[in-house]
């Protein structure tokens, strides 16, 4: 029966390419609900939408090869129900699919924006590489652009369209920019960061409706304070939702995502759930967390395919990020929280500076802007879990790339 894996995003067919790589020699089959070879999708928010950037062509997960070379079926068909008892999944063309082991990696989908004239022409959302088409059109012509939401997604998107000459207006309900992401301290250095590069960063403020010109298209942005916002183009960016409803149908718990253990499974020992669906205990003193990253899709997809091969390990790997805005690269390192403890490293006003994070004392989390070699650094001391302490991190000398190679030293 061998392995079916729903979703063709990078931890599904991660997990289809570490079986292979790992030894595993039965079926292995991988439905992507859209059409061509599995894409990458970091930038369709990045190097697409710049306006300098060559006409854009989608970077394959694999090559066509791959999927012959390495017998794996790639299927594109709608998964529509999972049937535990029989150990089958139901395609939408009617054909039904046998699993050994099933896995999950149905990914997300941009989260709706519930307001009057939402569905106007001219109002965007981010996910595919149509929608990227249809943006960076937009942004060929456009003159005056709304982003709704202050998100990773959104600032991306602001940052290109101040780069095509547009008008950009950022509006965001919470008090700073990234607020679930980020650290009040690296927050406010990036509204003033985005305002420096002319966008009108309008924090606390949400969105109420739109209104239509006479062409019918989308012509202004009604803010929830009432304050109204020319645009010929918007683009919603308000996070995303988990594809949980497939689990939810088969009787699997969500919540968040599809709740698994420290192993990536569910409750049914033969379904696996990986990616941005997946809410596992990864969160500090074990909560269920959700991560929306490449990283972590990889490293799950990965850690899947050592599971159904015998591994029992937990999975441990780091959460890292990273967002182009502008001119500046964000990279973090760890999950920061709201009270952790933090030590400035280099000076803010440069434009290249660290933000560490302490929790009892110990490195916990690291956000750098426009220092990769930092980033990395952090990184290797994280994963070592070194003992980096706030009395350290504010000595003259520190740094954290130094750091680690110390760390590394010490172990050898």
């Amino acid at each position: 029966m061998g392995v079916v894996i729903i979703g063709a995003g990078q931890a599904g067919v991660q997990a289809a390419d570490s079986l292979r790589s790992g030894g595993y020699e039965g079926a292995v089959t991988v439905v992507a609900g859209e059409a061509g070879l599995p894409y990458q999708r970091p930038p369709l928010s990045k190097d697409w939408l710049m306006p300098d950037s060559p006409e854009p062509a989608l970077l394959p997960l694999r090559p066509a090869e791959f999927f012959d070379r390495e017998n794996v079926t790639l299927l594109h068909a709608a998964a529509e129900a999972i049937d535990r008892s029989a150990r089958t999944v139901q395609l939408g063309d009617g054909r039904e699919l046998p699993y050994e082991h099933l896995v999950l990696a149905t990914g997300s989908r941009p989260r709706p924006l519930p307001a009057p004239g939402a569905d106007l022409p001219g109002i965007l959302q981010l996910r595919t590489a149509a929608d990227a088409a249809a943006l960076r059109a937009g942004l060929g012509t456009a003159r005056s652009v709304v982003v709704v939401g202050a998100g990773f997604i959104g600032l991306e998107v602001a940052a290109a369209a101040r780069a095509h000459g547009c008008k950009v207006t950022v509006l965001e309900f919470a008090p700073r920019p990234m607020a679930r992401a980020l650290t009040p301290r690296m927050g406010q250095w990036f509204a003033q960061a985005h305002a420096d590069l002319g966008i009108d960063l309008r924090l606390g403020e949400g969105i109420n409706a739109f209104t239509a010109g006479p062409d019918g298209r989308v012509a202004a942005a009604v803010s929830t304070s009432g304050a109204e916002y020319p645009a010929d183009l918007v683009v919603v960016g308000v996070g995303v939702l988990p594809n949980q409803e497939l689990a939810e149908a088969a009787g699997l718990e969500t919540g968040n995502g599809i709740v698994v253990d420290a192993g990536l499974r569910t409750a049914d020992p033969r379904i696996f759930a990986v990616g941005d669906a997946a809410a596992f205990p990864g969160g500090p003193d074990g909560a269920l967390v959700r991560l929306e990253s490449v990283p972590n899709a990889v490293d799950q997809g990965r850690h899947v395919a050592a599971a159904i091969l015998g591994s029992g390990e937990p999975y441990r790997s780091l959460p890292w990020f990273w967002s182009t805005q502008g001119p500046y690269r964000l990279q973090m390192a760890g999950l920061a929280l709201p009270d952790d403890e933090t030590v400035l490293l280099g000076r803010p006003e440069d434009g290249a500076f660290a933000v560490l994070c302490f929790r009892g004392g110990v490195l916990a989390a690291v956000e750098t802007v426009n220092l990769p070699s930092e980033h990395l650094g952090a990184r290797k001391l994280l994963e070592a879990g070194a003992q980096v302490t706030p009395a350290d991190a504010a000595a003259a000398e520190f740094s954290l790339r130094g750091a680690a190679k110390a760390a590394r030293r010490a172990r050898a």
